[in-house]
């Protein structure tokens, strides 16, 4: 029992310590549901000027989600106050409803790019992302967007 317990901690650390491109990497539950005015926000850390990096949005779902793509509208809050807004689709499903992404059980995570080769001026950062699903010919957007569980952002260095 031991000799398991040791190799499944030994196994994380190793998993753990390859992700040297990694340097920022943090997840934020929505709940049981995403409402349409939940913002997830996140602080980043000050970047090194000189290097490039690439900036992907984090998500986990499960087979609660109810459709195939999901849209997001992102806020990049620059040092100064200028705010960048995109807003972004992403395939979350293959054709036959099965969930796109990494995992063993119904829960998938998924790393979805969101900018490449970036460059950081000096001083603080922050990323807000907002759900912004819609049924199928209707204007008004999906109040609660069931099956997302979490929503993270990643930092990751070019080398």
């Amino acid at each position: 029992m031991m000799l398991r317990v040791s190799i499944v901690l030994m196994t994380l650390v190793s998993l753990v310590s390859c992700d040297k491109k990694r340097v920022f990497d943090e997840y934020h539950s929505v709940g049981k549901s995403w409402h349409q005015d939940s913002i997830v926000r996140f602080d980043l850390p000050k970047f090194d000027t000189t290097k490039h990096y690439n900036m992907y949005l984090n998500v986990r779902d499960n087979n609660n989600y109810p459709f195939s793509n999901l849209f997001l509208i992102v806020s990049l809050e620059q040092p100064g106050g200028l705010t960048t807004v995109d807003t972004l689709e992403y395939q979350m499903a293959a054709p036959d409803g099965t969930l796109l992404g990494e995992g063993f059980t119904d829960v998938k995570n998924s790393k979805l790019v969101y900018k490449e080769n970036a460059t950081f001026k000096d001083g603080a950062y922050k990323v807000h992302i907002r759900q912004a699903a819609r049924q199928t010919g209707k204007v008004a957007g999906v109040e609660r967007l069931e099956g997302i569980t979490e929503v993270g952002f990643r930092v990751e260095k070019i080398e």
